[in-house]
């Protein structure tokens, strides 16, 4: 089991930024290649652990984790992943972005809204709760970011609304999305009505069409009836982006 320090801490190899080639050179010695930038310095390219960047994308913090990042024999400093790419069909990453952290200066970072209790609406008066708003963008110092926000939504019922403005925060943290912003509300379930033929020849004002009588020895028409069409190819949901070098 990883310790708390091993939690938090990444290590990374410099590497010689190249082309497509040499990104696919890196993956294949086992390695996830990245890029290091932010705080006025340089920018580095590197060679990374892929257990340990998903072992941090994967904690209670997730991408908002602050973590050491400790270059071979070099540079210590206090990073985070602001951008990833996952392959497609096997899900490996494929590339990282970190950005250095001066722990004295404000980040801006979207923060998960974590929805708590069980709303009236949905217990009294049998409705659905509908989560509108998932991520709320907040400005605070690195030590200050939380790992979500927990909104009580026991009180609402049909017709009241959970704002950002209605989200707990304390001072150290400043919200930037629109205060106005809906969060939550309970919505009513409306269960769809099956037309009938008469109802639909009476709304279209003719009357309903006899069922065709099939004669006896009639020949069948050539395929098979009632053949399901191809089904369509399955639209991804989100389109990759292309490989970094």
């Amino acid at each position: 089991m990883a310790t708390a320090t091993e939690k938090n801490l990444l290590e990374a190899q410099p590497r010689t930024p190249g082309n497509k080639n040499a990104a696919r050179r890196v993956r294949r010695g086992g390695k996830v290649p990245g890029v290091l930038y932010g705080a006025g310095q340089e920018t580095l390219s590197l060679s990374l652990n892929p257990r340990q960047v998903a072992r941090i994308l994967q904690s209670q913090t997730g991408y908002n984790t602050i973590f050491e990042l400790a270059l071979n024999g070099g540079e210590r400093t206090q990073a985070m992943i602001v951008d990833w790419q996952y392959e497609p069909v096997k899900g490996a990453l494929l590339h990282i972005d970190l950005k250095r952290i001066a722990m004295d200066r404000k980040l801006k970072v979207e923060v998960p809204i974590v929805l708590k209790g069980e709303a009236a609406g949905v217990k009294q008066q049998g409705g659905i709760l509908e989560q509108v708003l998932r991520e709320v963008e907040v400005e605070c110092l690195p030590g200050d970011i939380p790992a979500s926000i927990e909104a009580d939504v026991s009180e609402l019922v049909f017709g009241k609304v959970l704002r950002v403005e209605d989200l707990p925060h304390s001072d150290k943290v400043k919200f930037l999305t629109d205060a106005n912003q809906p969060v939550a509300h309970v919505i009513t379930v409306k269960e769809e009505e099956v037309a009938t033929p008469e109802a639909v020849a009476a709304e279209a004002g003719t009357t309903p069409a006899e069922p065709e009588v099939i004669k006896k020895g009639k020949k069948e028409v050539e395929g098979e009836e009632g053949a399901e069409p191809a089904a369509e190819k399955a639209k991804p949901e989100k389109a990759e982006k292309k490989e970094k070098k």
